[in-house]
């Protein structure tokens, strides 16, 4: 069976719980990694011949799972490892984890138990058929990894990893693309795991070659090894402090390179700690000592060629701060090396919480650069635990703004040189300065709160509404007078009005057209999916088109109806992609025996969750269909079958709820069936049965003629109940056998038409509903704020006034 991206991340976060309790997540990932690592290369080694790691006897992770459960195992992980690293000269790289350390890892049995059941984890893994190119399942995996890590880590120890999302932005932006050459160079000053050098190479078709520099030895061995599971072994990535060691030089000036990527340490204080060899970096002026963020900056400046281009993610200090750093900012800025400026949201790093933001430096025309272009994407991103993420669509935005230099109202705009240097300003680039990306105030009108009526100035804002319902505020407003008006209709029936209208229907219906003729286009291309595919190009031409077919959708926000997409995509269709690809349309529909996943403190075996289940315990037949899910089997073939399934389970659904009844009215203490209720509170069988005999014994006939009844009645619900069991167990030997029945053409079209369309149809309609709620919130709103005037408000208080003077003087009391 093909590996799932999903199951990849279950296993390598399982195999985490068994080192989490010894160490924290700065330490055990070390281990995780090096154990990925072997088993990548491993696996790699067994079907690529050209392999530039060479996994020698002794060295490899066959070897490893050879050492479960000996005595010995913690040493034997060590020599086996270090056969690999010796093969490869990767001393000091993929042998930094101590696998006989029993102040981690526990002492004797308990080192063994925990190494051998991490062994076993990865052995489950297969990465045979994973690819440098195309689809990077691995590389996925790794920044899985890398970002829980990061996020175990905390502040102290998490500056390793740059957050995907980021790099990618920093990849697209900087302007690699499809005319880069594979001999074209890459260079990240403060490459930590590496993570973003391969998100900014990956931009081009071919890859680049690919430099960096990291200080930390534990975080360089990663970056190491990050190269070599993306396929760059031949990367150039040297150890050391890059301020005060640069390791790419000639001589006393630095190497230059036609891109630079980088996310240094913020507001380094000791940066200058070491530092004898300028290499040319500070012809702009010197940086101030306690703060290394413009040191960084003038380092990749300086390390660009004549025509290079850098992307760096920096603290917005470097945007305002005064003093030394405003001098080399005013003298960056007539040198026209700066051409953008993105804000970021906070809370994304995991070394800091404050917000920060991309400098993209371009030195080709720098001298006819005329302004800046600034970006607020502050405002774009979802919460993910204790942190912020960008979203794809937050993405993609700000990635099409800047390329293509787009100006968006309180989001993007191109900044003129002549304004950043009006005195006013002076050279002073604090993003809000120049963008307002602040919502409108929603303010009160004191006419409206007095006489009544909305203000047409309120109505007015919801333009995008009117234009894509031209008739719809005529229907939902009359006027009052001039410049208010009222709603036509009472507030609760506002959004049925909505709902109701032809001109939302014709809305909705032609955002379902786009979606079905956007997936026509592509039909040929995804029913022709196979072990060739690209997934990774595939989706960003799926995601492109669609971007592209609702960007003149009036109202509908093309970026959001892409978010559908690629939630769907992450959440669903990548795997069932993987699966297609590594075992053919046929093969990947096929159910499967549900897997063993261990045992639980009973000892009794846990199985995965299956769709379909034959019988109970060790002996059941348990099925998991990955691709195509029962339900959508049974809705194309078998509607008749589940129709009855659901009349008898409806049925069994009301003989059930008539015994809930007869139990409430009399199973009560002073009730005629209070003594039939078994140990349980229920009413059975044998319960009612046992009441039945005394009754008569009593000849009791009030309480013989319930006891009948309700028997009656239990008698019926275990007989439709039983009818429903039989027929759910019908429709599934009927479903299970459909799907050695179904043909190629069969199984593309329950792929294609009744999972991947349909869903993706109601998600995207589901964004048009949710507008329709947003505007029903808003009229809902400007509607009771104004619903009672001044008037209202005195004839209310004079009725009370009244009603208390009625009170008092009822009891005698004298105003």
């Amino acid at each position: 069976m093909a590996l799932k991206k999903s199951d990849l991340y279950s296993s390598l976060w399982k195999s985490c719980d068994e080192l989490r309790g010894g160490m924290d997540a700065s330490q055990y990932k070390d281990y995780i990694l090096t154990l990925l690592f072997v088993k990548y290369v491993s696996d790699k080694a067994k079907v690529d011949r050209n392999s530039l790691i060479e996994v020698p006897a002794g060295g490899s992770f066959d070897d490893m799972l050879a050492a479960k459960s000996d005595p010995e195992i913690g040493d034997k992980f060590n020599k086996i490892i270090g056969k690999l690293a010796e093969a490869n000269n990767l001393r000091n790289v993929i042998d930094q984890a101590d696998f006989n350390a029993p102040e981690k890892l526990g002492n004797g049995k308990e080192m063994v138990d925990r190494l051998s059941k991490l062994v076993a984890i990865f052995a489950d893994l297969d990465f045979r058929g994973s690819r440098a190119e195309g689809d990077d399942l691995l590389g996925d995996a790794y920044e899985y990894l890398m970002r829980h890590f990061a996020t175990e880590a905390g502040k102290s120890k998490g500056q390793f990893y740059t957050p995907a999302e980021v790099s990618r932005i920093l990849a697209k932006v900087v302007g690699i693309g499809k005319e880069t050459r594979q001999d074209e160079t890459v260079y990240d000053p403060a490459c930590g795991s590496g993570s973003l050098l391969l998100k900014a190479a990956a931009e081009a078709p071919r890859g680049m070659t690919i430099y960096g520099q990291e200080k930390d030895n534990a975080t360089w061995a990663l970056s190491k090894m990050n190269m070599i599971l993306h396929g760059n072994e031949i990367a150039d990535i040297q150890k050391g402090d890059t301020l005060t060691s640069p390791q790419f030089t000639h001589g006393n000036q630095l190497d230059t390179f036609d891109y630079i990527v980088m996310n240094p340490p913020f507001s380094v204080k000791s940066w200058r700690n070491g530092l004898d060899v300028e290499y040319g970096r500070f012809e702009y002026g010197t940086p101030p000592e306690k703060n290394g963020d413009y040191a960084f900056l003038l380092h990749a400046l300086t390390s660009l060629k004549s025509r290079g281009k850098a992307a760096i993610i920096l603290p917005h200090g470097v945007l305002f701060r005064g003093n030394a750093e405003a001098t080399i900012r005013t003298k960056l800025l007539k040198q026209g090396f700066i051409k953008g400026i993105i804000g970021l949201p906070a809370n994304l790093f995991y070394g800091t919480g404050i917000p920060a933001c991309i400098v993209v430096l371009d030195k080709e025309n720098a001298q006819a650069r005329t302004g800046v272009f600034m970006i607020d994407a502050s405002k774009g991103f979802i919460k993910d635990g204790n942190k912020n993420r960008l979203r794809d669509q937050d993405i993609h935005k700000t990635v099409d703004t800047f390329n293509r230099q787009v100006e968006i109202d309180r989001f993007s705009r191109m900044v003129p040189m002549a304004e950043i240097a009006d005195p006013k300003n002076d050279y002073n680039l604090n993003i809000p300065r120049y963008i307002d990306s602040s919502e409108p105030e929603d303010l009160q009108d004191l006419n409206a709160h007095i006489h009544g009526g909305i203000p047409n100035r309120d109505l007015d804002l919801l333009s995008a509404y009117w234009d894509a319902f031209p008739s719809l505020r005529d229907q939902l407003f009359v006027a009052n007078r001039a410049g208010y008006s009222d709603l036509a209709l009472d507030v609760a029936q506002v959004q049925q009005a909505i709902l109701d209208s032809a001109e939302f229907k014709n809305f909705k219906d032609k955002a379902r057209g786009h979606v079905v003729q956007w997936f026509e286009t592509h039909r040929d291309q995804l029913e022709t999916i196979d072990a060739a595919t690209v997934p990774n190009d595939l989706i960003t031409a799926l995601g492109d088109d669609l971007l592209k077919r609702f960007k003149p959708v009036a109202l509908l926000a093309e970026y959001a109806v892409y978010q559908q997409l690629m939630s769907y995509w992450h959440d669903t269709m990548h795997d069932d992609v993987a699966l297609i690809m590594g075992e053919d349309w046929m093969d990947a529909a096929k159910p499967r025996a549900s897997r063993l996943l261990g045992y639980d403190k009973n000892k009794k075996p846990k199985y995965e969750d299956a769709h379909l289940q034959f019988g109970t315990g060790a002996k059941a037949e348990r099925y998991v269909m990955d691709l195509i899910p029962p339900e959508l089997v049974v809705a194309r073939y078998l509607a008749g079958e589940q129709a009855q399934l659901d009349d008898l389970a409806a049925a069994a659904d009301e003989e059930a709820r008539k015994l809930e009844v007869l139990i409430e009215e009399q199973a009560t203490e002073d009730g005629l069936l209070w003594d039939a209720l078994d140990d349980k509170g229920k009413l059975t069988q044998k319960s009612l049965n046992a009441a039945l005999r005394v009754a008569k014994n009593d000849d009791d006939d009030e309480a013989i003629e319930a006891l009948a009844d309700a028997l009656a009645l239990v008698k019926r619900e275990a007989s439709a109940k039983k009818k429903a069991k039989a027929a759910q167990s019908a429709l599934d030997l009927k479903v299970l056998n459909r799907y050695s029945d179904l043909s190629i053409p069969e199984l593309k079209a329950l792929v294609l038409d009744d999972k991947w369309q349909k869903t993706l149809i109601s998600r995207v309609t589901g964004e048009a509903d949710a507008l329709t709620l947003d505007l029903v919130a808003r009229i809902q709103q400007l509607g009771e704020r104004y619903a009672s005037t001044t008037k209202d408000l005195d004839d209310e208080l004079a009725k009370l006034e009244s009603r208390v003077a009625r009170h008092l003087s009822d009891m005698g009391v004298q105003p």
